[in-house]
């Protein structure tokens, strides 16, 4: 690989990335979330254009019970779990759609992996999408760059 300070996303970005489609439901999402190991899904449309990111955090909030939920059956960490457990059986079968962050910040692959390594760091993401014409061509991760940085790559 050429020197590490001229290093564009596309020489480290990884290409086989999770992906849904748009009209998914909340349980495919996290069947898939589940096979991959990943943190973040990356969504597209039916003719594979990038439509914008599903994090698992994103989904694990959507069940969390609130306060007054907690309180109403008995305030204990037991029941807590108990409603999260019931409200994430409950949203199953529900778009993702509502819960993807849409028009997330990306990086094109022709962009330096400086900038890359600002944004992953500065917005503490471990996960960014790599677009170009609008369709995902890939992902690029603070362990791609690692990779680079250190010469594994």
């Amino acid at each position: 690989m050429e020197n590490v300070q001229e290093v564009k996303v596309r020489e480290i970005m990884t290409v086989r990335t999770a992906k849904i489609r748009h009209e998914a439901s909340l349980h495919q999402a996290a069947e898939l979330l589940a096979l991959t190991r990943v943190s973040d899904l990356m969504v597209v449309d039916g003719e594979d254009n990038f439509f914008g990111v599903l994090s698992e955090g994103d989904i694990l909030r959507s069940a969390l019970p609130d306060v007054d939920e907690i309180l109403a059956e008995g305030g204990s960490l037991e029941t807590a779990f108990d409603i999260f457990v019931k409200k994430g059986k409950n949203l199953s079968e529900l778009p993702i759609t509502p819960l993807v962050i849409r028009e997330p910040i990306s990086v094109d692959p022709e962009d330096h992996v400086a900038k890359a390594t600002t944004v992953l760091l500065e917005k503490q993401i471990h996960l960014l999408p790599v677009v170009k014409d609008g369709k995902l061509v890939g992902t690029v991760s603070r362990a791609d760059v690692c990779g680079a940085v250190v010469g594994t790559i």
